[in-house]
């Protein structure tokens, strides 16, 4: 199944989202993840999250800034 769609991340503004899942009974709602910063948010919030031009300006990534961001540590193995 194709899950790549129209839409642009409101994050980071890539045009690589795609539907990650539907809700399981009655598609009641989509949730959706952009492929270059792993933003992900439900189609039934409010447009301040889904908007790319309502998106809070404080939250916005510059992709081309990416490889100059603090990495995510890595988790360790469980103790055993």
């Amino acid at each position: 199944m194709e899950r790549k769609i129209n839409m642009i991340c409101p994050r980071c503004n890539s045009k690589e989202v795609e539907l990650l899942t539907r809700a399981p009974k009655d598609e009641a709602w989509e949730i959706y993840i952009c492929d270059t910063c792993t933003f992900s948010w439900r189609n039934t919030e409010n447009e301040n999250i889904t908007d790319p031009e309502k998106y809070d300006s404080r939250f916005k990534l510059d992709s081309t800034q990416f490889n100059q961001l603090a990495q995510i540590p890595p988790i360790p193995d469980l103790k055993k």
